[in-house]
């Protein structure tokens, strides 16, 4: 059995993930493109020590943040370490946020080394990538404002002279008893915790972090990519007061929790649970009995 948690950002999929991981005898599987990489802790919203409560995890910290870590890598790891964790007679439990990572592990997904044309788009618009992406692939699936998958889809042509929506199978599910578990809540409910958890980011020292990049002039893919440091970048660059970059941050990060919403709803087959905030464990139970029931 493989357990996947998924949901968009700041609605308990840790907190999920750690207590199926005690009623399994699970091993926990980083699914978050951003958690792979190094002391990017604060701004990615890494699971702490303390709150791993001592259940093993996977994937987290492996790649220093100059360092590049593709989907195609992603996919290579995480199958390894679902069937050294099945192996062993123990749960592989996926959780994170990184629909795309998720879908790649457990379909039939075929990716090819994205180490050979890489090219910068960013002077582009988002609408002038979509428009060369529609000249490439006129069914694309892949929506407008997706900036990065646009460009992956874009370099993958560029790469293998194909279309990446001509990877057909990868609708086809390579393991047996997978249970897609969706974590949701109101819509107005999400931003404001998106929004406060913002807070208590900057609260944590989020600022500071950014500005330990910033020092080292470090502006990598795995920098720049994630919500939070470029926006305090600008800020630091005097582009912005810190309100505007810290505003800027609650915006995109919402803006985001939609996109997850739209690729889990439309490229996996998620189970759906809202989420108890006032009792967590009402949640679990429900969850529990949903696996122990179709199990």
């Amino acid at each position: 059995m493989i357990i996947v948690i998924a949901g968009p950002t700041g609605v308990g999929k840790t907190k999920m993930s750690i207590e199926l991981a005690k009623l399994y005898n699970g091993e926990i599987i980083n699914a978050d493109s951003t958690q792979v990489y190094k002391e990017m802790n604060i701004g990615t919203a890494k699971v702490t020590d303390e709150e791993k409560e001592d259940i093993v995890h996977h994937l987290l910290d492996i790649k220093d943040v100059t360092e590049d870590y593709t989907v195609y890598d992603y996919q290579k790891d995480c199958r390894q370490v679902i069937e050294d964790i099945l192996s062993r007679g123990k749960t592989p439990i996926l959780v994170g946020g990184t629909g795309l990572y998720i879908k790649a592990a457990l379909y039939n997904y075929t990716f090819e080394e994205e180490n050979n044309i890489s090219r910068d788009y960013s002077e582009f618009t988002n609408e002038e990538l979509y428009n060369k992406l529609l000249d490439i692939d006129k069914d694309t699936d892949i929506h407008m404002n997706n900036r990065k998958r646009v460009i992956r889809a874009l370099n993958y042509y560029n790469n293998h002279n194909k279309s990446i929506s001509n990877n057909k199978d990868g609708n086809t599910l390579l393991y047996e008893d997978v249970f897609f578990i969706g974590l949701t809540t109101d819509r107005d409910l999400l931003y404001k915790r998106i929004n406060d958890r913002v807070d208590i980011m900057i609260n944590n020292g989020l600022i500071e972090e950014a500005k330990y990049f910033y020092d080292k002039k470090i502006n990598s893919k795995a920098i720049m990519t994630p919500i939070c440091y470029k926006e305090l970048f600008e800020y630091f660059n005097n582009n912005c007061d810190l309100e505007t970059a810290i505003e800027l941050i609650k915006q995109r990060s919402r803006r985001y929790a939609k996109r997850q919403y739209t690729f889990f709803n439309h490229q996996l087959p998620v189970k759906w649970f809202d989420v108890d905030f006032n009792d967590f464990n009402n949640t679990v139970n429900e969850v529990y009995n949903y696996i122990k029931k179709a199990d």
